[in-house]
């Protein structure tokens, strides 16, 4: 069926209230505040409690298309005047035109090149092709469900990042890592003396170093300038400060891409391999990751620095820890300079002091905190692995080239390929069957039900 997206959806766009920074400086962060292409900020107030999309009205976004220019926004939230909203009509699954939305290429309907735009007339007029709203529904369930693993593995990954902070607190910051009888240090009398470096007190035996004195090398990548172009079809992702969060993942959304023979240029300089922390050098800091599997189809920018400790003297988890603490953050970031971009320099950064504790107490909160990284890296592996199948499906159950059929006999999963049928799979869904056109592999087809939950299941 073909239609316009004013058809299926109600435009809400009359309930904006767009708040100035200065408004929302003094509200309780509360409610998220979306602006055109996602959270900016927090309120204490909500205007909206459900389900929507919004879709960015202007931003940079809107001509480069980089991102999908819709949010699938949920709970109680506010809404500035960047994004449109769009709410639930009668007879269609707001959800499936969501992912319909992301997967169309809508710049036809923007306009303006310096300030690009795409305003209410227009984003009514977006021609849709629907299906019938039982098959809306299913597609969007199983879209959902890849999205709604991929999201409960990010809130597993914060809550490793968390337990780990917690525990680096505990041991490096109060001074409460397990003495040798197992009982809190400062807490059951471990002494403590004053250090003048450092102006606090450290345990006994610790020492006060600069980060340089434990650091085997810090290396960045390359920027393009005359060595190579970005974008030119080449498959390695081109990370720059921008790809590192505060939780201590890499998100790849947006990056650019370089060649092979550029990626050679670049790791020449890099050198990145397992272990190494990727240390983000300009504002906000504290923005680090590490390394825990082969960089085989990634590299970064100079922008980024590569740290490698000094296996004799220091652990990579317990420098990755210092990068993110609060105290360093602070610290280093009252030694950046820049008029435009705030950040700080090799050699500002290998001066700065920090504490250095015995080895085996490291090693000791090495063994620990490795087996918190080690499963929230299995959840980010995990989660790329859901972006990849997600971005394979839906383009082609949006175009029909995948299909949701229903088989009341049977939960039985018929795969048409182009050969006429040359092979079948079971893939139960709540009396939902997927099959596909093309070379899909069972592997894959398999990997949609073992990423549904199993309420969802």
């Amino acid at each position: 069926m073909k239609t316009k997206l004013k058809n299926c959806v109600e435009i809400l766009d009359s309930k904006r209230i767009p708040l100035s920074s200065a408004e929302r400086k003094g509200l309780s962060k509360i409610y998220p505040y979306y602006g055109a292409q996602g959270i900016v900020d927090y309120v204490d107030r909500y205007i909206f409690d459900g389900e929507y999309i919004l879709v960015a009205e202007d931003g940079n976004n809107l001509k480069s298309c980089s991102e999908s220019i819709a949010t699938w926004a949920t709970g109680k939230f506010w809404v500035n005047n960047h994004a449109h909203i769009l709410g639930t009509k009668t007879g269609y699954c707001l959800k499936y035109i969501y992912y319909l939305l992301t997967s169309l290429d809508l710049r036809g309907y923007i306009t303006g090149s310096a300030q690009p735009k795409l305003n209410q007339e227009n984003l009514a007029n977006i021609e849709l092709e629907l299906p019938d709203y039982a098959i809306q529904c299913q597609v969007a369930e199983v879209l959902s469900s890849i999205d709604k693993k991929k999201e409960n593995n990010s809130a597993i990954c914060s809550k490793l990042e968390s337990m780990a902070k917690l525990l680096y607190d505990y041991w490096f910051v109060q001074f409460d890592f397990p003495d040798e009888n197992g009982k809190p240090y400062k807490s059951s009398g471990g002494k403590m003396v004053w250090n003048e470096e450092l102006k606090r007190e450290i345990p006994e035996g610790w020492e006060a170093v600069s980060f340089g004195e434990c650091i085997e090398s810090i290396n960045t990548g390359l920027n393009p300038r005359d060595n190579f172009t970005l974008n030119t079809g080449g498959s390695i992702k081109y990370l720059t400060v921008k790809n590192l969060t505060k939780d201590g993942t890499i998100d790849f959304t947006s990056c650019d891409y370089i060649d092979e023979e550029a990626r050679t240029i670049v790791h020449r300089r890099s050198d990145i391999k397992i272990g190494d922390i990727l240390f983000a050098s300009i504002s906000p800091l504290g923005r680090c990751y590490i390394i825990m599997d082969e960089p085989e189809d990634w590299d970064i920018n100079e922008s980024v620095f590569s740290i490698r400790p000094k296996s004799d003297k220091m652990t990579s988890s317990f420098l990755y820890m210092c990068f993110t603490s609060e105290r360093f953050i602070k610290q280093a970031e009252g030694s950046s300079t820049g008029s435009v971009f705030k950040g700080i320099r090799i050699a500002v950064l290998q001066e700065l002091k920090t504490i250095l504790p015995p080895k085996g107490i490291l090693d000791r909160f090495d063994e620990q905190s490795h087996k918190m990284f080690a499963m929230k890296q299995n959840a980010l592996e995990e989660n790329k692995q859901l972006a990849s199948l997600r971005d394979f499906l839906l383009p082609m159950l949006m175009n029909g080239q995948v299909k949701v059929e229903d088989n009341l006999q049977q939960n039985e999963v018929v795969i048409p390929f182009k050969d006429n049928y040359e092979r079948k799979f079971e893939l139960w869904l709540e009396n939902q069957g997927l099959a596909a056109r093309g070379t899909v592999s069972r592997k894959t087809l398999r990997a949609v039900f073992d990423a549904m939950d199993d309420d969802d299941k």
